[in-house]
């Protein structure tokens, strides 16, 4: 089957994806798209499960402050060697990821820094939020699974839609630094970050 480049661009578009990458995705796939993205993604978590193992210990510490001084962040984001660590792409993204800590306010790096017991304070709040709200026990459970996904996102760095949609297309942060893993086959890593606000 003949693979236009039209579909390989679009399929680059959608998942970041290396050109070669895109095109046998898509000659498996019979130039299905979707099929293809699905074929994507599993490659690279298996990809990204093997980067993953590798140690991370270069990288770079980034500072941003607004422009009107009242907020700033630093970041440190590490990856396998210090050749990535000067590229500009890596350089590029630890910018991003400090002025995105800036405005967002993230709380926690990953899902797992979260402490258990926040997680369970928050949802007894949901939960009680949801029973006050007289539907049945089942949807309870529900809308308040749902509001604590909701809340993840909001307070999690790499659950958070980079706060310049547009420039990175919605993509979350971890899509984003997947993207930049796959792009320089190293494992990246963001390890913390502090945000500093006047009066806070």
């Amino acid at each position: 089957m003949t693979i236009s480049a039209t579909d390989v661009k679009e399929l680059r578009e959608r998942s970041g994806a290396g050109i070669m990458d895109a095109k046998g995705a898509l000659q498996e796939a019979d130039g299905d798209m979707d099929k293809a993205m699905e074929l994507l993604r599993v490659k690279g978590q298996a990809q990204a499960a093997k980067r993953g193992e590798r140690a991370a210990s270069e990288g770079l510490v980034q500072s941003y402050v607004h422009h009107n001084g009242r907020v700033g962040a630093m970041v440190e984001v590490a990856c396998e060697t210090d050749f990535v660590a000067r590229n500009d792409e890596f350089v590029e993204f630890t910018r991003e990821i400090a002025s995105h800590v800036a405005a967002a306010a993230p709380m926690y790096v990953s899902g797992e820094d979260v402490p258990e017991d926040t997680r369970e304070a928050e949802m007894r709040v949901f939960r009680e939020q949801a029973a006050g709200e007289g539907k049945p026990e089942d949807v309870q459970q529900k809308i308040a699974e749902g509001r604590m996904r909701k809340w993840l996102e909001e307070n999690v760095l790499l659950n958070q839609a980079h706060i310049n949609a547009d420039k990175h297309d919605g993509q979350t942060i971890e899509q984003m630094r997947a993207a930049l893993a796959a792009n320089t086959g190293e494992n990246v890593v963001i390890r913390r970050f502090a945000r500093f606000q006047i009066g806070e």
